[in-house]
C-alpha cells in the first residue's frame, strides 16, 4: 500500500522531531492490501534533493494586511507588497535564515537555491548526510507491482535551535502520492450506451465560437458569461501576465495551434516555461493535456496577455515549490491550478482535523500571493460532494462528504462546475437526456440510464472544509453551511480480503464552521464541454470538461479585469461576495446538484455564488475603486 510521509513539529528531549506519519492516501492507491517490502538501508552515497520550508513571521499581521488590501475603505486598498517587502516583514530574519543555512552546510548539505521570499531552501546531499543531519535512516522499499522507492523508517529530527524556524521538509520520501488533475471527458461515461456525438468541427470562418455542446471554445465562454463587452473596449489582456501552475510539461505549439484553429488572434511568442525542480514530464499519462487546456483556456480568454507556465514534477515538493516559485518571481497578476487531492489526505494519522505542516506550507504561499496582489484560482474537483471518491478503488474506502485541496484554502478562489443546457442522445435509447437550464454539474441525472453506482459521484466539487474555518468573506452569507454530522472515513486495510473489516481513519467533526467551496462556477460538464488540442493525447478531442477548465478560464477573465481596473486585484473573494448583491454581476444557479448539495437561491456549496456576468462584475469593481 502506498503512503505519504507527513511531518508534524513537536519538541522532544531537546530535539525537533519531524514525526513521520504514515497514512494511506487515495490518489496513490496501488495494489490494494499490499504492503511495501523493506529492502534495507539505502546506499549512503546516493544524492537526494529536498525542499525545506521555513515559517512565516507575523502571520496575524499578514492576514490583517491582506484584508486591508481588498477593503475599499482602507488606506491600504490595493497597496500590494513587493517580494522584498514580504521577505523583510514576513519571511524569516536574515539571522534566522543564516542559522538554518549554517546548520545545513555544517552537515555537508549543499544549498542549491534560496527563494526570493526566503521561505524555501532547495538543498541536496547524500543519504548518509541526511541520515546524520536528521538522525534518521532512509531505506529502499519495493511495492507489490515492483516499483522501487526510498523513505525514512525513523522519524527525522532537527536541532531544537531550528524548531521555531522550519515548518516542514519534503523530498526524503521518493514515493509520495501523486496529485490528480481535475479533468473529465466523455471517455469517462460508463460503458453500456454509446454517446451520439458530432464529429470534430471547428468554428465557422469569422467566429471563434462553435456554438456546439461538447465542442465549445473560449469564444463560447465569452458569449455565455458576458466577456464580449470587454473585448469590444479593447480589453484583451495586453501588458499583463497570467500564470499556470501545473504538474506536467506540454508542447507550447499545441496551444498556439488551438488558438489558430479557432481563428483567435493572439499575441505571438507569449508563452514562457519555468521548469521548477526539473519540470514535469511530457506525456498523456503525466497530464500534458491538462497543461495544454490550462494554457489554451486562460490564454484564450485573455488573448493578448503573456503566459508564464510553472511546471514541476508530480512530487510532494514539486507541488509546493511551483507555488512558491511563482509567488517569489511575482511576475504574474493571476495564477491558476487544476490539480489537487482530497483535503482529508493531508490530515494527521491521529484522526484529528488539525492543520498539518503541508497545509500550512500551501497557505503561506497563497498568503504571500494575496499580499502581493496575485489572484489565485483552483479547480474545486470533479467528485461532487464526495472528494475522496475519485482515485479510490471502491469499496476499499468509504466516501464521506469532503472537499479538495488546495481549493479549500481560504486564500484560493475555488472554481466549481455547472452544466449548460444540452440534449444528450445515446445509442439504443429512444429519448435524449435533456438539460433545459444551466444547473449544478452532477452526473446523477444519468442515474436512470446507468444506475447511481456507475456515475457516483461525478460532478462539480463542493462542500465544507473541516480544517479551515469560515473566512470573513463568507461570514453571515446565507447558505454557507457547517460540516455535516455522522461522517467518517474508513478503509479495508487488507482489501480485497474484507474479513478483517473496516479500519477507522477519521471521525469528521460535525457542525464545524468551515470554509465552504466553491466560490464561483462556470460550465464544466463534458456533455456541454469543450474542444481541446493536445498532441500527447492524439490531437483534437471533443467532450472535455471538469473544473480543470473553470480555474484557467477564471484566470484569464481576471487578467482582463486587472487590465480594465488598472490594478492587481489580490484576494478576489471579498469582491465576488460583495457582487452577489449587485444586479446582474453574478447569476444564481438554482437547479441541479452535486450529489450532496442542490442548487438553491443564494449561495450553496454546489455552484457557490453562481456564474459570472463579467461585464457587470467589472462595473462592480470599478465602483469599488
Amino acid at each position: 500500500m502506498k503512503s505519504r510521509l507527513r511531518f508534524s513539529l513537536r519538541s522532544s528531549l531537546g530535539a525537533l522531531v519531524l514525526t513521520a506519519l504514515w497514512l494511506p492516501t487515495l490518489p496513490a492507491v496501488a495494489a490494494p492490501g499490499a504492503r511495501p517490502l523493506d529492502m534495507g538501508p539505502s546506499a549512503p552515497g546516493i544524492v537526494q534533493s529536498v525542499s525545506i520550508y521555513l515559517k512565516v513571521r507575523n502571520q496575524a499581521q499578514l492576514d490583517q494586511l491582506i484584508s486591508a488590501t481588498v477593503n475599499p475603505a482602507s488606506p491600504r486598498y490595493h497597496q500590494f507588497l513587493t517580494v522584498a517587502d514580504f521577505a523583510e516583514n514576513f519571511g524569516p530574519t536574515q539571522q534566522d535564515l543564516e542559522t538554518v543555512l549554517d546548520s545545513l552546510t555544517d552537515a555537508g548539505i549543499v544549498i542549491n537555491e534560496v527563494y526570493a521570499d526566503h521561505l524555501v531552501i532547495r538543498a541536496s546531499g547524500t543519504l548518509a548526510q541526511f541520515n546524520a543531519a536528521f538522525n534518521t535512516s532512509i531505506h529502499d522499499f519495493k511495492d507489490s507491482d515492483g516499483k522501487a522507492f526510498r523513505q525514512p523508517v525513523k522519524a527525522p529530527e532537527l536541532p531544537v535551535t531550528l524548531q521555531s524556524l522550519i515548518l516542514t521538509v519534503a523530498g526524503l520520501n521518493t514515493n509520495p502520492p501523486q496529485v490528480l488533475s481535475h479533468r473529465h471527458s466523455l471517455r469517462d461515461v460508463p460503458a453500456g450506451h454509446g454517446v451520439l456525438t458530432p464529429g470534430i468541427k471547428l468554428p465557422a470562418s469569422g467566429s471563434t465560437a462553435s456554438g456546439v455542446a461538447g465542442l465549445y471554445t473560449v469564444g463560447d465562454v465569452a458569449n455565455f458569461y458576458g466577456v464580449n463587452p470587454l473585448y469590444k473596449r479593447g480589453v484583451l489582456g495586453q501588458g499583463h501576465k497570467l500564470g499556470i501552475a501545473t504538474l506536467a510539461s506540454f508542447l507550447p505549439g499545441d496551444a498556439e495551434f488551438y488558438w489558430k484553429s479557432i481563428g483567435l488572434e493572439v499575441k505571438p511568442n507569449r508563452i514562457t516555461q519555468v521548469h521548477v525542480d526539473g519540470g514535469g514530464l511530457i506525456s498523456a499519462a503525466a497530464g500534458s493535456g491538462e497543461t495544454a487546456l490550462d494554457v489554451e483556456q486562460s490564454g484564450g480568454m485573455a488573448p493578448q496577455a503573456d503566459i508564464v507556465v510553472y511546471d514541476a514534477p508530480n512530487t510532494d515538493f514539486g507541488f509546493l515549490d511551483m507555488f512558491y516559485k511563482a509567488v517569489s518571481d511575482n511576475l504574474v497578476d493571476t495564477l491558476s491550478v487544476s490539480w489537487g487531492s482530497p483535503e482529508l489526505a493531508y490530515l494527521p494519522s491521529t484522526g484529528s482535523a488539525d492543520l498539518t505542516p503541508q497545509l500550512i506550507a500551501f497557505h503561506q504561499a497563497f498568503a504571500e500571493a494575496a499580499v502581493q496582489g496575485i489572484s489565485l484560482f483552483a479547480a474545486a474537483g470533479d467528485s461532487g460532494a464526495y472528494d475522496t471518491e475519485r482515485g479510490a478503488p471502491a469499496p476499499q474506502y468509504t466516501t464521506p462528504l469532503s472537499v479538495d485541496s488546495p481549493a479549500s484554502d481560504p486564500y484560493m478562489v475555488a472554481a466549481g462546475g455547472t452544466t449548460l443546457p444540452v440534449s444528450i442522445s445515446f445509442t439504443g435509447v429512444t429519448n435524449p437526456v435533456v438539460i433545459n437550464t444551466e444547473q449544478v454539474w452532477g452526473w446523477d441525472y444519468l442515474s436512470p440510464l446507468f444506475g447511481s453506482d456507475a456515475v457516483f459521484s461525478v460532478g462539480g466539487g463542493g462542500g465544507v472544509s473541516i480544517v479551515w474555518p469560515t473566512p470573513a468573506y463568507q461570514a453571515n452569507v446565507a447558505g454557507v453551511l457547517t460540516s455535516a454530522a455522522q461522517q467518517s472515513w474508513s478503509w479495508y486495510p487488507n482489501f480485497p480480503d474484507l474479513t478483517g473489516g473496516l479500519q477507522l481513519l477519521y471521525n469528521l467533526p460535525a457542525g464545524f464552521a468551515g470554509r465552504n467551496v466553491p466560490d464561483i462556477s462556470l460550465n464544466a460538464d463534458p456533455f456541454s464541454g469543450y474542444l481541446l488540442y493536445s498532441t500527447p493525447d492524439g490531437g483534437f478531442s471533443m467532450g472535455n470538461g471538469g473544473t480543470s477548465f473553470v480555474a484557467p478560464q477564471l484566470n484569464g477573465i481576471t487578467t482582463l479585469l486587472v487590465q480594465a481596473t488598472g490594478s492587481r486585484l489580490g484576494l478576489l473573494q471579498p469582491a465576488l461576495y460583495a457582487a452577489q448583491t449587485k444586479r446582474g454581476a453574478i447569476r444564481d444557479i438554482v437547479a441541479g446538484d452535486n450529489w450532496g448539495y442542490a442548487g438553491v437561491p443564494g449561495y450553496e456549496p454546489a455552484a457557490g455564488l453562481g456564474v459570472l456576468n463579467v461585464a457587470k462584475l467589472l462595473q462592480s469593481l470599478q465602483k469599488a475603486n
